[in-house]
């Protein structure tokens, strides 16, 4: 049994969320924030003591590709982000397309029925949530795949 910690990494937040010991779900955690975009000293230092207080052994990075599937600024950034944590954890960081998990999050708040100016305060826990639990999904339909794919 693993858990896995999920990021949203955005310019000024990073939504995270973490798996139950099975690896079935996924729980929003927290949202770290930082004043400016580049000053990622303190979000690595938080996140690399979740991943100690949760036993973490591998870390899903949201991918920001844009709808036609290429990769802008926001995505080059999410790339430098992930060398860097691999650096500071020492854990493999899976990659995963976001797209539209943000609109999934901001739509799931109004259907709960929470107030426009309290959705901006959870959105990127929430995405962070979809994030992960759309991998753990994947991880439940694509068993012997994923097995192939960690031993390569």
């Amino acid at each position: 049994m693993e858990r896995i910690i999920g990021l949203d990494f955005g310019s000024k937040t990073t939504g995270v969320a973490v798996s139950d010991p099975f690896g079935w779900t996924a729980q929003g955690v927290e949202i770290i924030r930082r004043k400016e975009e580049n000053k990622l000293r303190k979000t690595l230092a938080r996140i690399e003591e979740l991943v100690k207080e949760y036993g973490a052994t591998r870390i899903v990075l949201g991918l920001p590709k844009n709808m036609n599937n290429s990769l802008g600024d926001r995505a080059e950034k999410s790339l430098a982000f992930k060398e860097m944590l691999e650096r500071r954890t020492g854990l493999p960081v899976v990659m995963w397309d976001e797209r539209l998990t943000t609109v999934a999050a901001d739509r799931t708040m109004m259907e709960a029925g929470i107030r426009r100016e309290n959705r901006r305060e959870y959105v990127d826990e929430i995405a962070a949530v979809f994030i992960l639990q759309n991998y753990l999904d994947y991880l439940s339909c694509h068993p012997v795949e994923t097995e192939k794919k960690e031993d390569a």
